[in-house]
């Protein structure tokens, strides 16, 4: 046969183009904006978030990584303060409670390095994935704590507790400081006008207020009220534009205007009023004598002077009857003097970096003024609580840190905003 013989296959289109297509990157992505979507369900151990967060590390780690020498700092004071822990543990390594305190520490703190990681690259798409799941996250965890808490008018039970929302969590205190980000995040949109869905955004975030104030937690409220400061702040100082300048502080004379009118409405309640003051003052009955938080803490002071290696895990709760109830307490209390100082390390170095990211130009500066004064304030709130078995404060605290090595990468290699397409 002469000229060219076609052949059926040749006919056929071409296998490639029959193939299902994988993605990679966006199986990576969608792992992790569901782990941060399921950060809110804590009410089992293992929670979902536990056992997501390991498969996106894997599969994170799967594809490879680099470290850049800002992240470094992290690295070091998160491993002195665990290393410091486990050499505090020696003399219990033979009870249960310390050894498994201990082996959460080293999880929930390479958590924190890992998000470091993960953030200092692809920067913009995962600082939104992580910003918007974990804001998904609080509408879940809001819409539940606000349902249950209605059904039952504050009526203790397995959603709530002492009067006060919990749902889905264990501790009032960890649900009003869980929503704390998502507040920041959906008010700087707005008063940013970066949002096409106001119709979403605005009840989303009402929806959250409402379950921050139903936690009846006094350190959740001071977060919120110091870390929408410092946004507004932010916002105003990095803004050259004087329409956005006056936007900004009409959203937010507008807002907290809103947010004294819906309170009022809630005070108008007796029994919510009547609780409301009680869990607003100062102290509560606990914080007071010799015995109490406070006296607790001052008392172990001067005895931990004396133990370079503090009481042990876990183990301040078994001389005074309480937990320390103060993070940087504690940190010399379960991780001795080693320990101590690389938190306090750890608080000044961040403090350090985030104002920086939060009040200089850079492609990322938004997202680090809402992740950087969410971690101010869990720093801030670890004087009257303990954070460090908090999920959302190594969220935050190693999203900081991944934005100082994009930011860095940045200034040193002239990186531009589309480094995603890379």
């Amino acid at each position: 046969m002469t000229g060219t013989d076609f052949t059926g296959a040749e006919l056929a289109p071409p296998r490639a183009a029959l193939r299902w297509s994988f993605d990679y990157r966006k199986l990576v992505n969608a792992c992790f904006w569901l782990t941060m979507f399921s950060g809110s369900v804590v009410f089992i151990e293992p929670s979902p978030y536990d056992i997501l967060i390991l498969i996106t590390i894997a599969l994170w780690a799967f594809g490879g990584f680099t470290v850049h020498r800002a992240i470094l700092p992290l690295v070091l004071f998160l491993s002195l303060w665990t290393f410091g822990g486990f050499v505090s543990l020696i003399p219990y390594w033979h009870e249960e409670d310390p050894v498994s305190f201990m082996f959460h520490t080293l999880f929930i703190s390479s958590t924190g390095i890992f998000f470091a990681l993960f953030l200092s690259q692809q920067t913009s798409r995962r600082a939104e994935l992580l910003l918007s799941g974990y804001a998904a996250s609080c509408v879940l965890a809001a819409t539940i704590a606000v349902v249950t808490w209605l059904g039952d008018f504050g009526a203790d039970g397995d959603w709530i507790k002492d009067g006060r929302a919990m749902a889905p969590f264990k501790d009032p205190n960890v649900l009003g400081s869980y929503m704390v980000t998502g507040v920041i995040y959906l008010a700087q949109r707005l008063l940013l006008g970066r949002t096409r869905y106001v119709w979403l955004a605005l009840p989303s975030l009402a929806l959250i207020l409402a379950a921050l104030f139903l936690s009846f937690s006094r350190g959740s409220w001071a977060a919120a009220i110091l870390s929408m400061t410092m946004v507004v702040g932010f916002l105003f100082k990095t803004t050259d534009s004087l329409a956005l300048r006056a936007r900004i502080l009409a959203g937010a004379a507008g807002g907290l205007f809103l947010l004294v009118i819906a309170v009022t409405g809630a005070l108008s309640v007796e029994s919510v009023r009547e609780f409301f003051f009680q869990r607003a003052s100062v102290t509560q009955d606990y914080d007071e004598g010799p015995n109490g938080r406070f006296g607790n803490q001052a008392r172990s002071i001067p005895m931990l002077f004396d133990l370079p290696n503090g009481f042990g895990p876990l183990r301040f709760r078994l001389t005074f009857g309480l937990e320390p109830h103060n993070s940087y307490i504690n940190a010399f209390a379960s991780n001795g003097w080693l320990g101590g100082f690389a938190f306090i390390a750890l608080m000044l170095s961040t403090f350090f970096i985030g104002f920086r990211q939060c009040l200089t130009r850079h492609p990322w500066m938004r997202p680090a003024q809402v992740l950087f004064a969410a971690t101010f304030v869990f720093f801030v709130q670890g004087l009257q609580i303990d954070i460090d078995h908090w999920r959302m404060f190594y969220v935050s605290l190693g999203a900081v840190w991944g934005i100082e090595a994009a930011r860095q990468r940045w200034l040193h290699e002239g990186l531009r905003l589309d480094e995603e397409s890379r």
